[in-house]
């Protein structure tokens, strides 16, 4: 039984594969956009740092519209070298000033350890270059999200940095304290 509201992955072959179906359905899109006249500076001056897990619809649940803010997502909304990446492009060349953070309840990166990195270098013969980043505590790792951004010497604006975590089954922000 799917849990998604779409038809399964599997009902989507029926025509083509899962990419063809979101091709038409861009194409459906496109036929009734029309460009909003906006440059890539958010209007919102903020940029969010999330999870990539599916369950999380930011813009619904934060009340944002297109072009309110820049999106950042990754696995378990870890602030990485990327993620700090991102962040700089983004306040540095694009205005931003505020950062927020989300993790969430259930992330599937709680079930995981870096021994996955150690499976996955014996699967396919290399090591990763990266961290899995996994945690057991969800609060502690926002902190850890949080002080990593107001520590990095190359973001400009690190005072208004607000961590929260987001719950998948009441769809509630919970505010982190840094301390």
């Amino acid at each position: 039984m799917s849990t998604s509201a779409h038809p399964s992955a599997d009902a989507a072959t029926a025509d083509g594969t899962v990419t063809d179906r979101l091709v038409r359905a861009n194409e459906r899109y496109a036929a009734r956009f029309s460009d909003p006249g906006m440059d890539a500076r958010p209007v919102l001056n903020v940029a969010v740092v999330a999870c990539m897990d599916a369950r999380l619809d930011l813009h619904a649940a934060l009340g944002l519209e297109l072009g309110d803010c820049h999106t950042i997502r990754n696995a378990g909304g870890v602030v990485t070298d990327d993620v700090i990446r991102s962040l700089t492009i983004s306040q540095r060349a694009l205005g931003t000033r505020s950062v927020v953070l989300i993790h969430h309840t259930g992330c599937g990166l709680e079930s995981l350890t870096e021994e996955f990195r150690h499976e996955l270098e014996m699967e396919v013969g290399q090591r990763p270059a990266w961290a899995v980043e996994a945690f057991r505590d969800v609060e502690q790792d926002v902190r850890q999200s949080m002080q990593r951004v107001r520590t990095s010497p190359f973001l400009l604006h690190t005072d208004d940095v607000r961590g929260f975590v987001f719950d998948v089954h009441t769809g509630l922000l919970r505010e982190i304290d840094p301390a």
